[in-house]
């Protein structure tokens, strides 16, 4: 079974059970939004929304909002694709067990994108950027934007589908300077294919043709999130994903349109043409803010008929985005660990907005005849994590030793966290890059882009007990009054609001006064957080505040800390400045009115009753 479109994957769903379809007029301004994050909070349904205020196309979301619903949709060659992952990253398995791979010749056949002639579902019709569902997701948002789009971009040097790129890159549909139906902005981050594409199209002068593909089947919009080995095309994915090849053709004016999608907007990006973009309220749970990116001039909008716009919405995690990390985790396995020599396990950690916070685990095996380990070859593997794709824009990585612990699992965040925190030598386990790169969408750094990064290592036995609980007389010097244990070793402290670098530094020193001379060993890690009560209520809180409010170089302190040939290091516990600073973005906040017709939708009577 493969959909042939978008609408057979909702005929799909609502015969099973899986999708709700809520026919009142709604508003795309904060509403619909709304609407979805609560019913994404409660693992709600599908939604399909048929009567969307200012538009005559009707809009889909949370197709992908839980695991169990995408497993579902791709039940029929969800085992084959994860078959053809595996071998893909091991080709001599085919070769030593024939037998266990016979369907794969079946799956890849499927995976070759086929030309179609130009009478495609897609050219029914015609329609204009203002004529879409002007979905705006927060209240700071700086206009309508694309959420779930397929960008489609070909390289100068190499044209062609075989060598194209399909990637989701946010796109904004009014507001700010652009003009109305014939101007977009397109945002994307570092590390992403079609920066390449840009890049050399700029070099040889030419603008660069893109089309962004809204709707078709499910497994489209997967395929242009996908992390993919290298050499292996989304289209060709969305094929075997699908059990349908990628259909397509190019128009009169060149551009490539995919021949299943439910709308397609074709436009130009011309060589350093930008315009200001944003705000927008992103995974991080803060809104990135308003930079200048390229520019895309529209060509034409097509559509199919009876189309149905895709959208999602993002926020603080979990959001819909986590359960297309899950169902990716899922098809992909231990692909990345299988590129990166003795590494067992990587976890982009999903509730600390995925890039500030890496967990590993590797091998440490450099000298396995010495009874005494300390962190050697996953210093080693954390420079190769590091340098790696999208895995470079992490800022902290915490990677331990495969050897000390072999039940543990860089999913379980708080034993992880604790595994770490019973070995690490603040003196010697810090390893910090200044100066380099970050996720475009992360603030807490000195410019756009730009921040710092640090490993963390641990080898060996445990070092200490972690305290669960704070001795009896064990004080903070004023103004730190309001402290709580957030995780064994590890306390929130209430901090007086972030003014500048210079007070802080003061308030460390007071701190390092304090506690210097005393027994801590069974504390590491001190927090200073605007709110000690929110951080230490759960682990999401924790890592959520800890890692998405501080930038190594600038927020690491430490009790009797010390430089030493160039390298930083304390003797005493750890200190994370987590305190919001004037320079981050603000973090997103919900519209309470909205919310109040939402609470409305639940009750007894309406849309939602049963499902929030």
């Amino acid at each position: 079974m493969g959909y042939k479109s978008l609408q057979d994957c909702i005929t799909d769903l609502e015969k099973h059970g899986h999708l709700v379809r809520i026919k009142q007029e709604v508003d795309p301004y904060l509403e619909m939004a709304a609407i979805h994050l609560r019913v994404y909070e409660h693992q709600g349904p599908a939604l399909l929304f048929e009567n969307i205020k200012g538009s005559k196309f009707p809009a889909v979301s949370n197709l992908f909002g839980t695991l169990d619903r995408s497993k579902f949709m791709f039940r029929d060659t969800l085992e084959k694709i994860k078959t053809l992952v595996d071998i893909k990253g091991d080709p001599i398995k085919a070769v030593k067990h024939p037998f266990s791979y016979l369907n794969v010749a079946a799956t890849a056949l499927s995976a070759l994108p086929m030309k179609t002639g130009s009478r495609a579902p897609i050219n029914f019709g015609r329609t204009t950027i203002g004529e879409l569902p002007q979905i705006v997701n927060w209240p700071m948002d700086g206009g309508p934007f694309v959420t779930m789009p397929q960008v489609y971009t070909e390289d100068a040097d190499k044209p062609g589908i075989m060598g194209a790129n399909l990637g989701m890159y946010r796109i904004q549909m009014g507001g700010n300077e652009y003009i109305q139906d014939k101007e977009i902005g397109l945002h994307y981050q570092l590390h992403r294919g079609i920066g390449i594409h840009q890049a050399k199209a700029n070099a040889k002068g030419q603008p660069l043709k893109v089309s962004i593909f809204v709707g078709g089947p499910p497994a489209h919009p997967l395929s242009a999130v996908m992390p993919l080995p290298e050499g292996l095309s989304e289209m060709t994915f969305a094929g075997a994903l699908g059990n349908r090849r990628f259909r397509y053709f190019y128009d009169d004016e060149g551009y490539c349109i995919s021949a299943d999608a439910d709308f397609v907007i074709t436009g130009t990006v011309m060589p350093l043409e930008n315009k200001p973009e944003g705000p927008f309220g992103d995974h991080l749970g803060y809104y990135s803010l308003t930079h200048p990116f390229p520019l895309m001039k529209v060509s034409r909008v097509y559509h199919r008929k009876n189309p149905v716009w895709s959208f999602t919405v993002v926020g603080r995690p979990p959001q819909e985005d986590t359960s297309f990390g899950a169902l990716i985790h899922e098809i992909t396995g231990n692909a990345i660990p299988k590129e990166i020599p003795g590494v067992h396990e990587i976890h982009a950690v999903d509730a600390a907005g995925v890039h500030p916070l890496l967990f590993a685990i590797g091998s440490e095996r450099y000298t396995p005849y010495l009874k005494e380990r300390k962190p050697q070859e996953i210093l080693t593997i954390a420079n190769h994590i590091l340098g790696s794709n999208q895995l470079s824009l992490a800022k902290f990585l915490f990677i331990c030793a495969k050897e000390d612990d072999p039940q543990l699992h860089t999913h379980d965040i708080e034993k992880f966290l604790l595994h770490m925190l019973e070995r690490i030598d603040p003196a010697r386990d810090l390893h910090f890059y200044t100066n380099t790169t970050i996720d475009t969408l992360d603030y807490t750094g000195s410019d756009l882009n730009a921040g710092s990064k640090v490993a963390i290592a641990a080898a060996g036995e445990k070092r200490r007990e972690l305290w669960r609980e704070l001795p009896a007389g064990f004080d903070l010097p004023r103004p730190f009054t309001q402290f709580k244990m957030a995780l064994p070793g590890v306390l929130a402290v209430e901090a007086p609001a972030f003014t500048d670098e210079h007070e802080t530094a003061k308030q460390i020193a007071q701190l390092d006064e304090h506690l210097k001379n005393r027994q801590l060993d069974g504390l590491p890690l001190i927090v200073l957080c605007d709110d000690a009560g929110f951080t230490a209520e759960n682990i999401n809180n924790f890592v959520w505040v800890t890692f998405t409010r501080s930038n190594p170089s600038h927020d690491v302190h430490g009790i009797n800390p010390f430089i030493r040939h160039k390298h930083w290091g304390c003797t005493g516990p750890l200190i994370i400045d987590a305190r919001i600073k004037p320079h981050h973005a603000p973090p997103l906040i919900k519209d309470a009115a909205v919310e109040a017709k939402v609470d409305e939708l639940g009750k007894k009577g309406g849309v939602l009753h049963g499902i929030i």
